[in-house]
């Protein structure tokens, strides 16, 4: 019986990428894999000749041969010994394919390195500070690379040797039924090597805890959740790993005066009722110290001025922001005699030209009769 075409069991174009191979294997062997229909010899069949396709076709050697010759070059390939179609070689396919899935090691006569863990380190900044950047100084304690024995964990004068469970490539195979898959070495947990006299300074770890004091420049413009990146300055890899970054995730302290929201500032400035009824000039504070904010006659609380620019430049760039004025209009407290004798003088002449000085009053007297007279809606 002919075999089908490798290109259309995988339904992939001749041109087909490794990595669109890859990918369309690995999605018929999660459909006909024996595990997922127990019994079905149709699925196991097609299973296995997914298997033969991909172990040609991703070979670029025996593709080639493929190409050019057909099933009878790869057949001629095998007879002279060169195909390793065993459970071995696929055991092999199935960790490349599988071991991002299920978390599997992969194929190769390499140690595993790692690369050293990021750390974060949270600072507390006031508002100027978050304004307009700083240099601060931070304490950590993190893995460093041992000093002794740079990293190697072995005694001076001496070094790891290879490990003789998994003959140095830090994996061994382990048949489970039908497959061989690849895993972790359990003696050397991947480094490929064992220590039999360890460092007496980090007892074989490679690495040690260490106090280290940092000098973190802080950007301008910063804000509450952003993250200034270190890079390098994390904990340090094992088996020559890279060392990991350390992120310094900024805070901002509460401001007196000031309210944040994004490039923006805003606070409320307190107006006598004598200049928030005749105008007048009042003095407020920015970043870059006071300006005068002219205030004019008939102000009410609650009314919003923009100073243009007077707000904060974005650490990753854009227009400076603005400042808010809220006016609370403040009421006089501590009145002598006098005061209180002219202010009652003052009331009766308002009241004597009835409710015009006072629009918003007579309006919310309309809207309280309207209601109470069965108006409401």
């Amino acid at each position: 019986m002919a075999k089908a075409d490798y290109y259309k069991l995988l339904d992939v174009a001749r041109n087909a990428s490794e990595s669109e191979i890859k990918k369309a294997y690995r999605r018929l062997a999660m459909k006909y894999h024996p595990d997922r229909n127990p019994g079905d010899k149709s699925a196991e069949e097609k299973f296995k000749e997914a298997k033969e396709a991909y172990e040609v076709l991703s070979d670029a050697a025996k593709r080639g041969v493929y190409d050019q010759h057909g099933h009878a070059g790869i057949d001629a390939v095998r007879q002279r010994g060169g195909g390793g179609g065993g459970a071995e070689a696929f055991g092999d396919i199935f960790g490349d394919v599988f071991g991002d899935i299920f978390g599997g090691a992969r194929r190769g006569g390499r140690s595993q390195v790692y690369r050293g863990a990021d750390l974060r380190y949270d600072i507390e900044l006031d508002l100027a500070e978050a304004v307009f950047g700083r240099t601060t100084e931070i304490d950590l304690t993190k893995l460093v690379e041992c000093e002794t024995c740079h990293g190697s964990g072995a005694a001076k004068g001496s070094n790891p040797v290879q490990c003789e469970t998994c003959s140095g490539s830090g994996q061994v195979r382990v048949s489970q039924g039908f497959f061989t898959l690849q895993q972790t070495c359990p003696h050397c947990r991947g480094a490929g090597r064992v220590v039999r006299n360890p460092c007496d300074t980090c007892l074989g770890q490679g690495r040690i805890r260490k106090h280290k004091k940092l000098a973190v420049k802080i950007p301008a413009g910063v804000d509450t959740g952003d993250r200034v990146r270190l890079v390098g300055e994390g904990e340090a890899g094992r088996n020559g790993g890279p060392p990991g970054d350390l992120y310094v995730e900024v805070q901002v302290r509460a401001h007196a005066i000031f309210e944040r929201e994004g490039p923006h500032l805003s606070c409320e400035v307190p107006v006598a009722f004598v200049i928030a009824a005749l105008g007048g000039n009042v003095d407020v504070p920015t970043l870059e110290g006071e300006v005068s904010l002219k205030v004019p006659a008939e102000t009410q609380s609650g009314r919003v001025f923009r100073l243009r620019g007077k707000g904060i430049k974005p650490v990753r760039g854009g227009e400076q922001g603005d400042l808010f004025c809220r006016v609370a209009v403040e009421t006089p407290v501590k009145l002598s005699a006098e005061q209180r004798e002219l202010l009652q003088k003052f009331d009766e002449s308002v009241r004597a030209d009835g409710n015009r000085h006072a629009p918003r009053h007579k309006s919310f007297l309309d809207g309280v009769k309207k209601f109470f007279s069965g108006g409401r809606t």
